[in-house]
């Protein structure tokens, strides 16, 4: 049976990472600077990509922190999973700009492994997680959000099922 604890971390988890979603569908192009100002580096290629804002990352931080302060956990521990969750983003990012992948393309478990992992592995010990669980709760958010990003498409709030 899974635990409270595992169940949450996963909400919270989904949370950080479908905030800039909902934020883009919302404010559109106000304020989506992107995070690398568009540098590229010496392959010519983006950093990350404009596809990753401060937009998202403040987005993500504030409801993950909100989401956090409703299930009886504190703002630090909602900022701690977005900011980890974002980070394992950005990774997923950078490693998909290297290997030639374009912004918002789809790249299975590239998208999805770092950014549930890394909160998950940060905070192991605060949410009472062994290795076990932290392998549910990863392969319980690759179904989760290629599921939620096919229902976001087909309620037009993703550009692509994916």
């Amino acid at each position: 049976m899974m635990s409270t604890n595992l169940v949450h971390l996963l909400l919270l988890i989904i949370i950080a990472n479908g905030a800039p979603i909902i934020l883009r569908t919302i404010m559109g192009k106000r304020l989506d600077s992107a995070i690398d100002c568009g540098f590229r580096l010496p392959d010519n290629k983006p950093v990350l990509g404009s596809s990753k804002t401060w937009r998202g990352v403040i987005g993500a931080i504030v409801f993950t922190s909100i989401g956090a302060v409703l299930l009886g956990y504190s703002v630090s521990i909602g900022t701690q999973i977005a900011i980890y969750a974002v980070l394992g983003d950005i990774l997923s990012s950078f490693i998909k700009r290297r290997m030639g992948i374009a912004p918002s393309s789809m790249a299975p478990l590239v998208d999805q492994v770092p950014e549930s992992l890394l909160p998950a592995l940060m905070l192991m010990d605060t949410f009472e997680l062994d290795f076990q669980s932290i392998i549910i709760l990863v392969c319980l958010f690759i179904v989760v959000e290629l599921l939620l990003s096919l229902v976001l498409f087909k309620l037009g709030i993703r550009k692509r099922p994916y």
